[in-house]
């Protein structure tokens, strides 16, 4: 039976399953949304959510559980100074999973997860050339 176990294996051993939710967290702060499984993204947003509240707090504390969480000083500076002001009036639900389909391979459900407010992560500007434009 599964009464009160908590969390998703993914058929994974304790270290890889841990390592890859880091590794997604990483990417989430970096980036602002990556697409992966439903399962994963599900899994991933309460840690994202976490890292989000330590990020309002702005203690020394919190900084230290955020970075051993991130491991890269300038994903903690991009947290604490970029993201959670951006939800300082907001009491959760920092993120959302839209589901996008199925994986071509094995038809395994995918989904996007995001930040709510589009603010928290600003967006790389590119140029464009008038070259670009013609095609």
């Amino acid at each position: 039976m599964r009464h009160r176990v908590e969390g998703r294996k993914f058929g994974r051993e304790t270290d890889a399953r841990r390592l890859m939710m880091r590794n997604l967290v990483r990417s989430m702060v970096e980036h602002g949304q990556i697409n992966t499984t439903l399962a994963k993204a599900k899994e991933m947003r309460r840690h994202v959510e976490r890292l989000v509240t330590y990020g309002k707090k702005d203690t020394v504390h919190s900084r230290r559980l955020a970075y051993s969480v991130l491991g890269d000083r300038d994903l903690v500076k991009k947290l604490f100074d970029e993201i959670a002001p951006a939800f300082a009036d907001r009491n959760g639900g920092y993120t959302r999973v839209i589901k996008a389909g199925f994986r071509r391979g094995d038809n395994a459900p995918m989904a996007i997860i995001q930040f709510v407010e589009e603010t928290a992560v600003t967006k790389k500007k590119g140029s464009i050339k008038a070259k670009d434009l013609n095609k």
